[in-house]
């Protein structure tokens, strides 16, 4: 077919600015959400004054809270339409809400113990609920924009090279400003009372500029980006919550994927909240946080412009295969490496990097295919109730970030009270970001292979779809 006919089935070309406003949106959301999940336990142990097992044991407990919420969200989101579209309205009334919950979680209120633990969690919770409102129907923008793989390939590469410039900003940015606006990361201090004491005031002052980064982020991709392939008004009425079960059941591509994100996501949550421990307490030098983090995201703003052609010269499977390779040695490396090596430390940190900054935006590039699959088989385009299936496994494999460290570095002997750490402390550490990484990434691997949709039977689906929706 020529380009024009497949723009008729709903293939289409978009402009950079639509590319571009896009993946602003996640941009956006990483400076909110992302800046929490990678250094809410840290502030949590060394700053707020939480036992890590009972922080650990937080952060698992609002993804219970997640699994009943995610779903609902997305099935209401596929039964009703703001009026400012289906997806897009649910970026402007949820930015503002979302950004001040996101301050919430970094003030340190002047109360006792258990009082501090029940802000908390209140906090948490309701930041990651909310933070739904804008990630589940976010993500169902993103299916539709276009049923043109090749450009759901570059809008996730737009997205993603956005995405990894927020994590320049969050991994070296934030502990670099904290550090310039109270002179230490912090260690706890239960006994000070005052909500702006040193590092207290150091973290809120540096979440507030972040929040309000992102929050301007969010409202230019609510205004510049259009829905084009969106359900009907009588499709829309068809949809159910039990459609949450049918989905799960019936889509296998749809079920594979959601194993990948849980997998891909503890791989990298669990890692990245073991980056600040061991920055400070391995190396033995919190002045080298921001660099050593913002190797994660740098490898990733050169090789993503990139993806589109790597997906066509590989293959989807393949280019995961290579990437997942690359990143198993990075993680390996980092394991061996001995702690007064610094410099090859660095050298593994930014190869796995390489590797699975790759693969952590590839599989983003997934779920169109899925919510295409499910079109063809039951005539719903329900992008929310997907998005919302794949958000709750994302930030479960999240949670095991949050969860996973809190129970090892508890059962490890840390302790936020002490300079130097006990040799199975630091131990624990290095197993939390490389070792069981590693073996995370084995897993992913045999995930990846059990996943057969190809681009063939995309377009075939496609246009299928077009002619009869047009029938």
């Amino acid at each position: 077919m020529n380009t024009r006919t497949l723009e008729d089935k709903g293939f289409y070309k978009l402009s950079w600015r639509e590319r571009i406003a896009f993946g602003s949106g996640d941009l956006a959301q990483n400076f909110i959400y992302q800046t929490v999940t990678t250094y809410l336990l840290f502030f949590y142990t060394n700053v707020y004054g939480l036992n890590p097992a009972i922080a650990g044991a937080m952060f698992l407990g609002v993804r219970i809270i997640d699994a009943i919420w995610d779903p609902i969200v997305g099935t209401l989101i596929d039964m009703h339409t703001t009026r400012w579209g289906k997806y897009r309205g649910w970026l402007l009334i949820m930015a503002i809400p979302l950004t001040i919950l996101m301050i919430a979680c970094f003030i340190v209120p002047a109360w006792g113990v258990n009082a501090k633990v029940v802000y908390a969690c209140a906090t948490y919770v309701a930041l990651s609920m909310i933070y739904t409102t804008v990630n589940v129907p976010y993500g169902a923008i993103n299916a539709a924009l276009t049923r043109d793989q090749q450009e759901v390939t570059i809008l996730t590469s737009t997205r993603m090279w956005l995405v990894n410039v927020a994590q320049v900003a969050i991994t070296y940015g934030v502990p670099t400003l904290v550090i310039f606006f109270a002179g230490s990361l912090g260690n706890s201090d239960t006994e000070s009372g005052a909500l702006f004491s040193e590092a207290r005031y150091g973290w809120l002052l540096t979440v507030i500029i972040y929040g309000i980064v992102g929050l301007g982020a969010l409202l230019f991709c609510f205004a510049g980006t259009k829905e084009r392939i969106v359900m009907s008004k009588a499709e829309q009425e068809k949809v159910k919550f039990s459609d949450l079960f049918t989905e799960v059941v019936r889509n296998r591509p749809l079920r594979i994927i959601s194993f990948m994100f849980i997998t891909a996501f503890a791989i990298m949550a669990i890692s990245n909240s073991a980056g600040t421990y061991f920055v400070k307490y391995n190396l033995g030098d919190e002045g080298l946080v921001g660099k050593f983090m913002v190797i994660s995201a740098v490898p990733a703003l050169v090789i993503l412009p990139f993806m589109p052609w790597m997906r066509k010269k590989f293959g989807k499977k393949g280019l995961l295969y290579l990437s997942l390779a690359v990143s198993f040695t990075g993680f390996m490396g980092l394991f061996l490496t001995p702690a007064d090596s610094v410099a090859t430390i660095f050298v593994f940190q930014f190869i796995r990097s390489i590797g699975f900054g790759v693969v952590g935006a590839f599989i983003w590039s997934l779920i169109p295919e899925a919510i295409t699959y499910g079109e063809w088989q039951t005539g719903k385009r329900i992008s929310g109730i997907a998005n919302a299936l794949i958000g709750f496994f994302f930030k479960f494999g999240l949670a095991l970030g949050g969860f996973v460290p809190g129970i090892v570095l508890s059962f490890t002997g840390f302790s936020a009270d002490v300079t130097a750490q006990s040799d199975s402390a630091l131990f624990g550490i290095k197993l939390l970001l490389a070792a069981l990484p590693a073996l995370l990434v084995v897993v992913l691997a045999l995930i990846v292979w059990r996943y057969d949709l190809t681009d063939e039977q995309l377009i075939e689906y496609g246009v299928e779809i077009e002619d009869r929706n047009k029938n």
